[in-house]
C-alpha cells in the first residue's frame, strides 16, 4: 500500500516580499502576436503545443517587464519561447544530441542574418529569428550581457543532460550551483537593459552580481517548491530542489517544503541587506542601477504569480492551490495504478 502523503502544503515563501505584482498594458495583444508567430514554425507536437498553450509563457513576461515598452515585451516573449522549445527538444536526450543542438543555436544568435542550413532543427531558426529582432530594439551592452549569460546558460543545459544520461545525483552544494544556471534568469535579466547602457563596471561588480546571483536562487527555490509534484511525478527528482533535499537532509516531503522556504526567507534577506551596500556611479547611472535592480526584483514576483496564473504546474488548479497551499501530489513513474 502507498503510504505517501496524497497532499503537500506548499509554504508561502513570498508573503513578505515587498515588491507588488503588476502586469505589462501589452500583454494581451503582444501574446496573440507572438503566440501566432511561433505556431508557425510547427515545431511543437499536438501534445506538446497544448504544454505550450497552458503555459502562457507572455503571461510570464508581461509580469516580469510590467513597464517595458512594446518591442522589449516582444523580444522576453520570444526569449521565453525559446527557453520552452529548447527544454521540449533536449529535455530526454543524451549529452551528445542536446550539445548539438545546442550549438546550432549558438551559431544562430552570433549569425543572426545567416540564412540556417536547409534540414537543420527547427531550433536554429527559432533563436536566429528571436536575436535578429531583438538585436535591432538592444543596447550594445545588453547585446554582449544577453550573448555571455546565454552560453552560460546553454553549457548547463548541456550538463544537465550528462546528469540525465548518467542517472547522476548531485549533492545539494552541486545542484543549487547548476540550477542557478539551468533556471535561465541571467539572461532573461538582460531584456531590462535593452533600453540603457549599463556599463560593464556595474554589471560585473562584485555587489551587483551578488545580488543578481540572490534573485536567481529566489527565483530557483520557488519554482522547484511549485513544481515539485509535476516534477517527481515525471520521474525528474534528480534536478528539483525538494526531491534533492529529502535525499541528502533525510526528510519527508513536508519538511523538505519546510527547509526550502526558510531558505528562502534567508536568501531574501540578503538582497535587502545588499542593497543597501550597492555603491554610487553617480546620479545618470545610479537611475539605472536602481531600475535594473527594481526589476530583477520583480522578476521573483512575476515568477511566482505566474506559476498559479498558468496551467503549467496545477492546470486549472492554480487559483485554489493559491488560497489553500495544499498540491495534490501527482503519482510518480512507477505508480500506475490498479
Amino acid at each position: 500500500m502507498d503510504a505517501r502523503p496524497r497532499t503537500i502544503y506548499l509554504p508561502d515563501a513570498m508573503v513578505n516580499w515587498p515588491w507588488p505584482r503588476t502586469i505589462n498594458p501589452h500583454y494581451e495583444d503582444v501574446k496573440a502576436e507572438v503566440d501566432a508567430s511561433f505556431r508557425d514554425f510547427k515545431a511543437l507536437s499536438p501534445k506538446s503545443q497544448q504544454a505550450f498553450d497552458k503555459c502562457d509563457f507572455a503571461r510570464l513576461s508581461a509580469l516580469a517587464y510590467p513597464n517595458a515598452p512594446r518591442e522589449h515585451l516582444q523580444s522576453s516573449c520570444d526569449l521565453m519561447n525559446l527557453f520552452f522549445i529548447l527544454e521540449e527538444y533536449t529535455d530526454m536526450e543524451n549529452e551528445a544530441v542536446t550539445k548539438e543542438r545546442v550549438d546550432i543555436v549558438l551559431d544562430a544568435l552570433h549569425n543572426p542574418h545567416k540564412i540556417r542550413p536547409e534540414g537543420e532543427c527547427i531550433l536554429g531558426e527559432i533563436a536566429r529569428q528571436f536575436w535578429a529582432r531583438a538585436i535591432q530594439f538592444a543596447s550594445l551592452p545588453s547585446q554582449r550581457h544577453f550573448l555571455e549569460t546565454f552560453d552560460e546558460y546553454l553549457n548547463s543545459v548541456v550538463v544537465e543532460a550528462l546528469d540525465r544520461e548518467q542517472s547522476r545525483r548531485r549533492g545539494l552544494d552541486d545542484y543549487i550551483k547548476l540550477r542557478c544556471a539551468t533556471v535561465g534568469l541571467k539572461p532573461s535579466l538582460t531584456i531590462l537593459e535593452m533600453g540603457m547602457d549599463l556599463p560593464d563596471e556595474v554589471f560585473y561588480h562584485p555587489i551587483i552580481m551578488d545580488l543578481t546571483n540572490y534573485i536567481t536562487e529566489l527565483i530557483f527555490i520557488d519554482n522547484d517548491m511549485t513544481s515539485y509534484s509535476k516534477e517527481q511525478a515525471a520521474g525528474n527528482e534528480f534536478h528539483n530542489l525538494i526531491s534533492i533535499v529529502m535525499l541528502e537532509l533525510d526528510l519527508d516531503s513536508g519538511s523538505a517544503m519546510a527547509w526550502a522556504a526558510h531558505y528562502h526567507t534567508e536568501v531574501q534577506n540578503r538582497f535587502i541587506d545588499g542593497l543597501a551596500k550597492v555603491p554610487s556611479w553617480g546620479p545618470s547611472v545610479d537611475v539605472l542601477v536602481k531600475e535594473y535592480l527594481n526589476g530583477a526584483a520583480n522578476w521573483v514576483r512575476a515568477s511566482h504569480s505566474w506559476g498559479f496564473e498558468s496551467q503549467r504546474y496545477f492546470g486549472t488548479m492554480g487559483p485554489k492551490i493559491r488560497q489553500t497551499r495544499l498540491v495534490p501530489l501527482l503519482p510518480g513513474p512507477d505508480r500506475n495504478g490498479m
